[in-house]
């Protein structure tokens, strides 16, 4: 994990990818999916975003191409561990290049 982040500022990028993994599975029912679909290409830019704090963390140690490649990793971990965490979903998980996620009780998507 991340450590030198203040815990309200991980709080904040639980809840942020909670909240986008939701929106995935509502959208895209039964398709797996990583934290590069979630926050990589058009999902690129995180100013605006809790995460962007994950980004200026690995700046203060390299140039903007190390900060992108650790903030990116570390955004991966901060997602496996909110999918543990998530008490009302269960998710599988398969291992390739990355590590992808698919939500296993489609039919029951409640996200209210």
């Amino acid at each position: 994990m991340v450590h030198g982040l203040e815990e309200n500022d991980l709080k904040l990028m639980r809840a942020y990818l909670l909240g986008a993994v939701q929106v995935w599975c509502r959208d895209r029912k039964g398709e797996w999916f990583a934290a590069r679909d979630l926050l990589g290409g058009p999902n690129f830019y995180w100013q605006g975003t809790p995460l962007i704090e994950l980004f200026k963390y690995y700046k203060q140690f390299g140039e903007d191409d190390y900060a992108i490649t650790q903030a990116g990793r570390a955004a991966g971990r901060l997602l496996k561990r909110v999918l543990i965490e998530d008490e009302k979903r269960t998710y599988e998980t398969r291992q390739g290049y990355t590590r992808e996620y698919r939500w296993v009780d489609e039919e029951n998507l409640d996200i209210d």
